[in-house]
């Protein structure tokens, strides 16, 4: 309807009735309320822990306080919401990569030599 399409070309082309239409717009959203009063709820154990509760823990409040509720659905509505819990800090790492120069191999692993004192290497493993 927005591209300018009249209502009852596009309910034709579909094979719909006019009321059938109206209907399912005016349908009430049961899932969206029940989402809506456990939403309230996760915020509000959220807030109360000031921000540091994740999925699970909250999940656990749920159902201490007698929620039946999917661990998934906590978690997606968290995650819709933008409530995330505290994580831990990442631990530190001191590796910084390949530090100082590498020498050329120029033995090329051909040990035998002509003459002694011709060839001296090292093990720095």
């Amino acid at each position: 309807r927005e591209v300018g399409y009249q209502l009852k070309h596009l309910l034709k082309a579909m094979k719909m009735a006019k009321s059938t239409y109206y209907f399912e717009l005016t349908k009430v959203d049961v899932v969206a309320e029940k989402n809506g009063v456990l939403l309230s709820e996760i915020k509000k154990i959220f807030h109360e822990n000031k921000g540091r509760y994740g999925v699970r823990r909250i999940y656990q409040e749920l159902c201490r306080k007698g929620h039946v509720v999917n661990h998934k659905r906590v978690q997606r509505l968290m995650h819709v919401n933008g409530l995330f819990g505290k994580r831990p800090k990442e631990k530190y790492h001191s590796y910084q990569g390949n530090v100082g120069k590498v020498g050329d191999n120029i033995i090329n692993r051909e040990f035998t030599a002509d003459r002694p004192l011709q060839k001296w290497s090292t093990d720095v493993s």
